[in-house]
C-alpha cells in the first residue's frame, strides 16, 4: 500500500473512501439533510465551538475568500510568515481591499507584540493569521494573538487558516474568541479534498450583513440562511459528505485528544530523527508544527533523488514549499498516518542518506 507523507492531500481509509460509492440523493430531501446536518454537528466537536459550522464544496483557498469579501469592506492586517499566509494577503488585494501585511522572518513566529502595534496604529475590520504554515512547519501562537487583538481592538475579527492543523491540534475556537476559522477536507482530517470548512461567529455574520459585494457563492449570510433552512444554496458534494459523515464517526471514535496526542508523538519522532541526522529544523524551536516538520536540508541531500528512492517503497514526502524548495524538506505526520508508518518512513529515508 502507498503512503503520502506529503502535507496533503493524505491517505483516506478505504472505509472512507468507500462511502463516496452510496447512491446519490436529491439535496433538497430530508434524507440527505439529515446527514448533512449529522455530518456537521460532528465537525464542529473539532473546532471546539457552539457557533454555525458551514461546509462548501471548495477548498481552503475558497474559504480564505470568502473571509475578505463578508468581514471587510476595506481593511485588512495579512499577518505573513509563510507562504499561505502570503496567499490569504494577496487573496484580500485581488478582492481590492487595503490589505496591508505584517511579515516576520519564515521561520520565525508571529509576535501578539507585533499585531498589537499594528492595530493601535490603525483600526482594521480583520486580522489575516494561519495556525499552522504548511510551507514552513511553524505553530503560530493564535490563542495569545488573538488574546492581544481583543484587548488592543476589540471591535477587529479575527480570521484563522486552519487548513493543515485543525483536527491534528487543538484550536479551541470559542475559548480564544476567534471569529472564523477555517480549513479543508484533505489534510488533518483524512478526506478527499473538495471540502471547504468554516466556523464563523454571531458577531462576525451580524458585521457581513452591512458589508455590500460580497459575492453570491461565498456570501456567508446567504449560506446561514440555507444551513438554518435546509443545506446550501447550490449543490453540495454530495459524496464528500457522505465521506465526511463516516470520518467523522472514525475521528470521534479515536478520541479527540487521543488524536491529538498521536499528532504530537509523530512530530517529536521526527524532529529527533532530523536532530540525530544533523540536519536542522526550520521553525524556531517552542512553534513547531504537529502535523509537518520541516528539515533545514543543511546536509544538501538530493530531495527529487531521495523522493525517487521512496517511491521504490510507495512513500512519498514534499519538498519545500516555493522559495524553500531543495533549501528544505517537509515531513508530513497527519490524518491516519500511525507511528509505526512514521517508523517505516525514517528507516527508508537513512537507507538513502547512508545511515542504515
Amino acid at each position: 500500500m502507498s503512503h503520502l507523507f506529503v502535507p496533503g492531500p493524505v491517505d483516506v481509509a478505504t472505509e472512507v473512501l468507500n462511502a463516496q460509492a452510496q447512491p446519490m440523493l436529491p439535496h433538497r430531501s430530508q434524507a440527505f439533510e439529515e446527514i448533512f446536518h449529522r455530518a456537521r454537528r460532528k465537525a464542529a466537536e473539532l473546532f471546539f465551538t457552539q457557533a454555525r459550522l458551514f461546509v462548501t464544496a471548495s477548498s481552503g483557498s475558497g474559504l480564505q475568500e470568502a473571509a475578505v469579501r463578508n468581514l471587510a469592506r476595506q481593511d485588512v492586517l495579512s499577518c505573513i510568515n509563510g507562504a499561505f499566509g502570503k496567499r490569504w494577503y494577496d487573496v484580500a488585494l485581488s478582492n481590492g481591499k487595503q490589505a496591508e501585511p505584517l511579515e516576520v522572518e519564515w521561520s520565525r513566529p508571529l509576535s501578539p507584540e507585533a499585531v498589537a502595534a499594528a492595530l493601535e496604529k490603525k483600526q482594521y475590520e480583520i486580522v489575516t493569521l494561519v495556525h499552522n504554515e504548511t510551507s514552513t512547519g511553524l505553530q503560530n501562537p493564535v490563542q495569545e494573538i488573538a488574546a492581544a487583538v481583543h484587548e488592543t481592538s476589540p471591535d477587529t475579527l479575527i480570521c484563522v487558516d486552519a487548513v493543515s492543523s485543525l483536527g491534528g491540534a487543538k484550536i479551541e475556537t470559542d475559548a480564544w474568541g476567534l471569529d472564523l476559522v477555517l480549513t479543508s477536507s484533505q489534510k488533518c482530517l483524512a478526506l478527499p479534498p473538495g471540502l471547504g470548512l468554516a466556523v464563523v461567529s454571531e458577531r462576525a455574520l451580524a458585521y457581513a450583513e452591512e458589508v455590500p459585494d460580497r459575492g453570491w457563492y461565498f456570501d456567508l449570510v446567504r449560506l446561514a440562511k440555507h444551513l438554518d433552512k435546509d443545506s446550501t444554496p447550490a449543490t453540495p458534494a454530495i459524496s464528500l459528505i457522505y465521506a465526511l459523515d463516516v470520518q467523522m464517526d472514525r475521528i470521534l471514535a479515536e478520541g479527540l485528544e487521543a488524536r491529538f496526542a498521536r499528532h504530537s508523538a509523530m512530530a517529536r519522532r521526527v524532529q529527533e530523527w532530523a536532530r540525530a541526522r544533523n540536519l536542522d529544523l526550520y521553525a524556531a524551536e517552542g512553534y513547531r508544527s504537529q502535523t509537518v516538520t520541516t528539515v533545514a536540508n543543511t546536509r544538501e541531500i538530493d530531495v527529487p533523488g531521495l523522493n525517487a528512492f521512496l517511491m521504490k517503497e510507495d512513500m512519498r514526502i514534499a519538498n519545500g514549499y516555493g522559495p524553500l524548495k531543495n533549501k528544505t524538506f517537509r515531513i508530513a505526520h497527519m490524518g491516519e498516518t500511525q507511528m509505526e508508518d512514521i517508523e517505516r518512513l525514517l528507516t527508508v529515508m537513512d537507507e538513502f542518506i547512508g545511515l542504515a
